[in-house]
């Protein structure tokens, strides 16, 4: 009786999770499928069945593929200087005897914690031509007015990848700092005896006992880039001067294509749930315990 009554109340604490992301997570994806397979005006509820015609058109739209290779440079170019970075001034204030830790941990997690629009309004500041931070510090250097179009083509990327990395930093920089703070400092003593300098401590030791940590914050922030590649562009530029995968399936909804727009979310989920796993896949090492 007593084994019913803990699975009757386990089951009372799950149903409304599992029922929620039936109805928010699991349906509307289906639908998203689905919905690739028709031909649906703006504000027309009849539906033409075409196939997978949608997908064929998308797949030599220039527009689709430019978005899409854009994504890929911001989740490629992001994650490299965003990990690399965060690894490495973790160790540095993990490692080293710095005076001021936790303030250099609020400082570097602040932009976290800031909305989009709100850093979008910081950087539109700091990138505008005339009388921006950017533009001020070259032109004081250079002894001339500078004056770099850094939201126009072909600037524009390079600025969005300088917001996102800002952006996130600090959150995965103090994420490592909390698992460098776990490695025993014997082992790093032990190794130091043995005539390990702190270069090869790092990289034989520090990486990979917190090799777990980065594995899996690796494969989320690479999926989440898409999310917020789209944010960014949508926050700091112009419609359509420089497309990602979620701005271009926007733009379709809003010109009223509503199965293409779906066809290119397929795409992109196929494209985030393949991504996911082949990252997985790469960084799979064997576990090293403390």
């Amino acid at each position: 009786m007593r084994s019913k009554g803990r699975s009757r109340f386990i089951f009372l604490c799950v149903a409304p999770a599992v029922i929620l992301f039936f109805l928010f997570m699991v349906m509307p994806t289906i639908n998203v499928f689905r919905m690739s397979l028709f031909e649906r005006g703006a504000y027309s509820p009849t539906e033409t069945f075409v196939g997978l015609n949608n997908f064929k058109v998308l797949f030599k739209d220039t527009k689709f593929i430019t978005s899409m290779q854009n994504t890929i440079l911001l989740i490629v170019t992001v994650t490299i200087i965003t990990f690399f970075f965060a690894i490495v001034f973790a160790a540095i204030l993990t490692r080293e005897k710095i005076k001021g830790q936790n303030f250099f941990r609020i400082v570097f997690y602040i932009p976290n914690i800031l909305s989009i629009v709100v850093i979008a309004g910081i950087f539109s500041a700091v990138y505008k031509p005339e009388n921006g931070m950017l533009n001020s510090i070259f032109s004081l250097f250079a002894g001339r007015e500078v004056m770099v179009l850094w939201k126009d083509q072909p600037m524009v990327i390079v600025s969005i990848i300088i917001a996102m990395v800002w952006q996130a930093i600090g959150y995965y920089m103090v994420m490592y700092m909390a698992s460098m703070s776990a490695v025993p400092a014997s082992l790093y003593e032990s190794a130091g005896l043995d005539g390990a300098g702190r270069v090869k401590q790092f990289f034989q030791l520090t990486l990979p006992l917190i090799w777990t940590n980065i594995r899996t914050t690796l494969t989320f922030f690479i999926i989440s880039t898409i999310n917020m590649a789209f944010l960014f562009v949508k926050a700091m530029v112009a419609k359509g001067s420089s497309d990602v995968a979620l701005s271009f399936m926007y733009n379709q909804k809003d010109a009223g294509l509503y199965g293409y727009s779906m066809a290119a979310g397929v795409v992109i989920f196929l494209f985030s749930f393949l991504l996911s796993a082949l990252v997985s896949k790469v960084t799979e090492r064997e576990v090293l315990e403390m």
